[in-house]
């Protein structure tokens, strides 16, 4: 799922090329992705885009007469930009719209479309989207810590709650975590001080730099691989590869359809942490170490 950096990236990308610019017409591959009725889709067409905003991992474009597009993208809609009345890929196209600049086609992989449209009039139905999660990189650190510890979760619940912390999901947690040193387990309410500390200044530190990063490498060219899956990134998705830090193998927890990705030397003290599936499977052969782990697979 496209998160803070990748969004922000997205939004950067349409300013130049849709920001004043009239959408002339919306065209549906997939009717089901517009998910609000009134006002009705067609009522943005041969509107002016007069800013581009972000709310959570959503994307708002705002519409004279106060209209307000909500996109959100969810795990797998992407954007990508194309000539004027580019045609609608036949299996991934849920939408087009249309500017004299050029097509932007919506699209999302997979069978289950979740990416949503919901087209809404006036400031307090937009607010209605508003998560009132915190904006860490606007927030000091006694807002963090305030919203850290309002609910009793693990680190990386926390970090991935959409009501606690705007924008970060499965990918940037793994990366701020492993930066500040922390278990994906531990309890907020067992930090310390100074685990507070590390923590905001490893989320400040690591959504600054993915932000910076993924603005150089694209430029002015339109985003075309927005993915979790990066191979710059320190243990997100490198399940089993060396960690950049320490040479341990990266490891993982596997639940739902995520896994979180830690490193046990940098981050548990050389535990693993228990794979809810594989570690009830196994039972008492569950290594309880990363060196167990390690003489198992010799």
């Amino acid at each position: 799922m496209p998160e803070l950096p990748d969004v922000l990236l997205y939004i950067e990308a349409l300013k130049p090329r849709i920001a004043g610019q009239t959408l002339e017409r919306v065209r549906l591959a997939s009717p089901f992705v517009v998910r609000s009725v009134s006002p009705p889709i067609s009522s943005i067409q041969g509107k002016t885009v007069h800013a581009l905003s972000r709310l959570g991992k959503q994307i708002v474009w705002e519409f004279e007469e106060d209209l307000f597009l909500v996109i959100h993208l969810m795990i797998a809609g992407r954007f990508q930009w194309k000539d004027k009345a580019a045609k609608v890929p036949g299996k991934l196209g849920l939408a087009a719209f249309d500017f004299p600049t050029g097509t932007l086609l919506l699209t999302e992989a997979g069978s289950k479309k979740r990416a949503s449209l919901h087209l809404v009039k006036g400031r307090p139905a937009l607010a209605a989207f508003d998560r009132g999660a915190l904006e860490v990189l606007e927030a000091p650190l006694s807002a963090f810590e305030k919203t850290l510890r309002s609910e009793n979760h693990t680190l990386k619940r926390a970090l991935t709650d959409p009501r606690l912390f705007s924008g970060i999901g499965n990918a940037y947690s793994d990366e701020i975590l492993h930066r500040a040193r922390l278990s994906p387990m531990k309890l907020t309410s067992k930090l310390t001080e100074d685990e507070v500390k590390r923590l905001y200044d490893a989320t400040n530190v690591t959504l600054e730099e993915w932000i910076k990063r993924l603005q150089d490498d694209t430029g002015s060219e339109f985003p075309s691989k927005v993915t979790a899956f990066r191979p710059e990134m320190a243990v997100h998705g490198r399940y089993g590869k060396p960690c950049p830090d320490c040479g341990s193998p990266v490891q993982r927890i596997v639940y739902a359809q995520n896994e979180c990705n830690y490193c046990a030397t940098c981050q548990t003290e050389g535990r693993l942490l228990a794979d809810r599936a594989l570690s009830r499977l196994l039972k008492q052969d569950w290594p309880r170490s990363l060196d167990e782990w390690e003489l198992r697979r010799v």
